[in-house]
């Protein structure tokens, strides 16, 4: 892939995150300042590549669950090599956990509660041998699922969350499955970003957010990666 297809692809995936519509060539070409047949030359490669589809109802494209990794592991690289920023959103989810410092179980839910206010997903955390969930409703909200294959299938990989993280135990400080990387449901749609963390409860107790590939991963990531550290620290 050139430099100039992982920009185009960048920018497909960042501009349908937003708008929730498949990006077409005349946008794209504006914003890179060439020719639409230049465009769809591009996406064309990137189609042969999985990166992109285009789906039988829009001339537009959306991202792949591959082209979705290809970006995430091009986010993972840049954060390593740069200062964690804490932003406003990270100082409101410490300022709402510090206020219950003294109760484990209340600080965890009190971050789950914050994700899912500043991420627009569905929040996770496991406290104990429980897993504590928030957000269902913004989770449902969203286009992908509001009915049909996608809702069952999102609905049985939450059914199946606990006992999958139990036994799995996902070791890495952020973990993020999308799509049909997800051990359960792999044709929901969905996207699961998770941190570990050690808390009173567990050496591998999680933290995260349930959404769909549609996703602003560099905020949501960010702010899984900062809850789960400051958890560890705070607890």
């Amino acid at each position: 892939m050139t430099e100039r297809q992982a920009a185009i692809l960048v920018a497909i995936i960042e501009q349908y995150a937003e708008v929730a519509v498949p990006v077409g060539s005349v946008t794209l070409a504006k914003l890179f300042g060439v020719s639409s047949a230049t465009i769809r030359s591009e996406m064309a490669r990137l189609e042969e590549l999985d990166m992109i589809h285009q789906p039988h109802t829009s001339a537009g494209r959306v991202p792949t669950d591959k082209g979705y990794r290809f970006y995430v592991n091009r986010l993972t690289e840049t954060e390593h090599n740069e200062v964690p920023r804490i932003d406003r959103s990270a100082r409101a989810i410490e300022a709402r956990v510090q206020t219950h410092v003294d109760r484990a179980d209340r600080a965890i839910r009190s971050a789950v509660d914050s994700l899912v206010e500043l991420t627009y997903n569905m929040g996770l955390a496991t406290i104990g041998d429980e897993l504590y969930l928030s957000g269902m409703s913004n989770l449902f909200s969203h286009p992908e699922f509001a009915g049909g294959v996608h809702a069952q299938e999102v609905a049985r990989l939450i059914d199946n969350l606990e006992p999958w993280l139990r036994e799995a135990a996902p070791h890495q400080p952020l973990n993020v499955y999308i799509g049909s990387e997800n051990p359960i449901g792999k044709s929901s749609g969905a996207c699961l970003i998770i941190s570990r963390f050690r808390s009173p409860y567990s050496n591998a107790s999680y933290i995260g957010v349930l959404g769909p590939t549609r996703q602003d991963y560099a905020k949501t990531m960010r702010l899984v990666r900062h809850a789960g550290t400051m958890l560890e620290e705070v607890l």
